[in-house]
């Protein structure tokens, strides 16, 4: 059996059909903008534009969220092309099952398994400070036990039964939540950039690319491997501080991705997809670039607050109601973000199961909702124990880079598609085709050995484990293993 064996593009939609593992088919390109927007403006917006400024770039971490948004522009488009071609859920798996092979396919699928449960139960908790904040500030607050940093987070946790109870309800449903969540988001995002306004002094973008000088970045485990294998040592500001802010805000933008993984679900894939993933990032380059600006503005970028610089910009200027506001538009921001990974991490198995990488049993859909029940319910208990009782802080890289080794794969899969499959229809192409997708791998690439050696010694720990499981059950139970038939197995076999 070849573990470079693929799934025919025609094959995967095909198993879209069957009655007994058919999602419902709801949403539009609107519902996929609002989606990609909700999943990437979270915490980011609020922390991290403060932090790259203060630490890195000075004002050009304007510059810094351009440079980020090109880079990470290039992976959309690669995604956008592969949504379009092949509408089926799993995203970077489903793509690079169909273009690289099985051994690939589940290798990235498994990434984006940490990727999303991680990320949701990383957010849920950062969703359960948020709260305690605003609920401190509203004089009511959490008891220390059962918030955030508590004994057991209780807060994140009955978050996340609530939206998986959400997600098992239905697509729709979801979304209808996420639209009015995200909108309350932007509304406040909107309110904060514009308030700032008020407050910005010209004289604090002055110098607007601070003087180069060095920059401590760890030593040991902890700092990135690119420098421990070439000895180079990074430097702040200057034109280094500006790619130095766009590596650190690129994963402000990590989330699009999730788009794709609702592929099955879109009503009209070929056209939406490629408009969902497109335009969620162009409205969050905007907005981030306009914080950005604001924030930078309001107050010298060497005064900023690396923890929370727009409300503690607003403090500066003796505007501390604000910070409430801000608190109030994070806990709606982050529900969004934890809704779509939990989405994300559902359609994932769904679709590795599907395939009988894993048990096949789990892709079974709900008679009346028409989604995975059973994969909701597994996905929500995770989530909810890991944001419960794990402190979690040190793992936050493994969401970045388990994300940028999807993006990698994806970019070389646009590249080797092309050239297997020139007759397939797709509903985008990436123009400038194989130099853009190659530019595209190589940037992630780049992104991720800016990555902590800690960080890759994980991934490569994670990666073992999968190893094992592939090669003990997956590898052998696999449907292109069985003959790739979805609705009959083979004679004495089983099929789960």
């Amino acid at each position: 059996m070849s573990m470079l064996r693929t799934k025919s593009v025609e094959q995967s939609i095909a198993d879209t059909e069957d009655p007994e593992f058919t999602l419902k088919k709801s949403l539009s390109a609107l519902d996929l903008t609002v989606f990609g927007v909700g999943v990437v403006i979270g915490a980011g917006i609020f922390t991290l534009t403060g932090r790259a400024a203060h630490d890195v770039a000075g004002p050009a971490i304007v510059i810094s969220f351009i440079v980020a948004a090109i880079a990470c522009g290039l992976a959309a488009m690669c995604y956008a092309e592969f949504a379009s071609t092949v509408p089926v859920s799993g995203s970077a798996y489903t793509f690079s099952y169909a273009s690289l092979g099985e051994l690939f396919a589940w290798i990235i699928g498994w990434d984006l398994i940490l990727e999303m449960f991680l990320g949701a139960s990383v957010v849920a908790q950062g969703w359960s400070a948020y709260l305690g904040s605003l609920m401190e500030q509203l004089g009511a607050p959490i008891p220390a036990a059962i918030g955030y940093g508590g004994t057991v987070d209780l807060m994140a946790v009955l978050l996340v039964i609530v939206l998986g109870v959400l997600i098992t309800v239905g697509i729709r449903e979801s979304m209808r939540v996420n639209l009015v969540l995200v909108a309350v988001k932007l509304f406040i995002v909107l309110f904060v950039i514009i308030a700032g306004l008020l407050f910005v002094n010209p004289a604090n973008y002055s110098p607007f690319v601070p003087d180069a000088a060095p920059r401590d970045n760890g030593s040991g485990l902890t700092q990135p491997l690119l420098q421990f294998f070439s000895g180079i040592e990074p430097t702040a500001f200057g034109v280094g501080g500006i790619f130095a802010g766009a590596a650190l805000v690129f994963f402000a933008y990590i989330g699009f991705d999730v788009v794709a993984t609702t592929a099955e679900e879109t009503k009209r894939p070929q056209r939406d997809l490629p408009i969902g993933i497109i335009a969620s990032l162009i409205i969050c380059t905007i907005l981030y670039g306009a914080v950005a600006l604001v924030v930078t503005g309001m107050v010298p970028y060497d005064k900023l607050d690396p923890a929370a610089a727009l409300a503690n910009a607003f403090a500066f200027h003796g505007q501390t109601w604000m910070a409430t506001v801000i608190s109030a538009g994070a806990v709606a921001g982050l529900t969004t973000v934890v809704l779509t990974l939990m989405i994300g991490a559902t359609r994932i198995i769904f679709a590795m199961s599907r395939d009988a990488l894993l048990p096949r049993r789990l892709a079974k859909v709900h008679p009346r909702f028409r989604t995975p029940w059973v994969i909701s319910l597994i996905v929500t208990v995770v989530v909810a124990l890991v944001a419960g009782l794990t402190p979690v802080g040190v793992l936050e890289e493994m969401v970045n880079i388990g994300t940028l080794s999807a993006f990698v794969l994806v970019s070389v899969g646009v590249i080797v598609l092309r050239r297997r499959r020139p007759d397939l229809e797709r509903g985008f192409r990436v123009p400038l085709s194989p130099w853009l997708p190659a530019v595209s791998a190589a940037v992630c690439i780049y992104l991720m050995l800016n990555l902590t050696v800690e960080t890759w010694l994980r991934f490569l720990i994670w990666l073992a484990i999968g190893f094992v499981i592939y090669f003990a059950y997956s590898r052998r139970h696999s449907r292109l293993a069985k003959g790739g038939d979805l609705y009959t197995a083979p004679a004495g076999t089983s099929r789960s």
